[in-house]
């Protein structure tokens, strides 16, 4: 899931990023991260490892600062914090992102693709 302004590119397209992957690295123990562009300052990545099963990941965008949270289970009301993090440096201000979800593999010859992978959304709400 990930916020994204086609015209914002003086504040690296105003993109904000919740992200499940291992990025090619299936030994990695992260498969998850949140994340302010640009992603090359390490303070704009904290990592994370998601179980499997229903899982919500909320984020509040505030001017100053973006916190992100995911929660066990498939309502925010979840009460097993999976993590949660707060960025208050590199936040973009308000322009004309929106909201992409958005599902793709990186298969490498290393580790190439075994199984199907599915996304499964209960439910999206966008609270502007």
């Amino acid at each position: 899931m990930i916020t994204f302004d086609e015209s914002g590119g003086d504040q690296y397209y105003r993109e904000l990023d919740v992200e499940i992957s291992r990025w090619g690295d299936a030994a990695s123990k992260n498969n998850a991260q949140y994340g302010v562009q640009p992603f090359y300052i390490p303070r704009n990545v904290f990592q994370f490892n998601v179980p499997s099963g229903p899982v919500t990941h909320l984020m509040r965008w505030e001017s100053g600062r973006a916190s992100f949270k995911s929660v066990k289970g498939p309502s925010v009301s979840g009460t097993t914090v999976i993590a949660q993090h707060e960025f208050t440096s590199s936040i973009p201000s308000p322009g004309r992102e929106r909201a992409y979800l958005v599902f793709y593999i990186v298969p490498s010859e290393k580790y190439p693709i075994q199984k199907g992978s599915e996304v499964v959304i209960d439910k999206f709400e966008y609270l502007p």
